[in-house]
Formats: structure tokens, C-alpha cells, sequence
């Protein structure tokens, strides 16, 4: 199962490895992918709640466009 989210205020490598680590924790995530230009975040993983995950990046700073 894949979620996708456009998110704000994505702007270098440190942006990128705090989502990263920030979403590993979560219930079902495997893997992370985060793309600067463009502010995208994929996430792969098993029984993905997506309101969560939505949840969880907003408390890390990076809400959904």
C-alpha cells in the first residue's frame, strides 16, 4: 500500500531526514521517500492510515498543501 502527500515547507536534506524519521515510527510504515522540489512524500507500508500519517507530518512541521 502507497500514500502520497504534498506538503509544505520541504527546503533541504535536514527537511528531509526529519520526515523521514518522524514517519518510520509510524504503525505499518516500511519505507519513506521524500522529494524536495515539489514538497513530496511517498510512503510505502501495511494498513496505512492516512489521516495519521496527515496527522503526524502537520506535528512535524510539514502540512499538506
Amino acid at each position: 500500500m502507497q500514500e502520497e502527500f504534498s506538503v509544505q515547507n520541504v527546503k533541504c536534506g535536514g527537511c528531509v531526514a526529519n520526515i523521514e524519521n518522524g514517519l518510520k515510527t509510524a504503525n505499518g510504515v516500511t519505507s519513506v521517500n521524500v522529494t524536495i522540489d515539489g514538497g513530496l512524500v511517498e510512503v510505502e507500508g501495511e494498513d496505512l492510515n492516512r489521516a495519521d500519517l496527515s496527522a503526524k507530518l502537520t506535528e512535524l512541521g510539514y502540512p499538506e498543501k
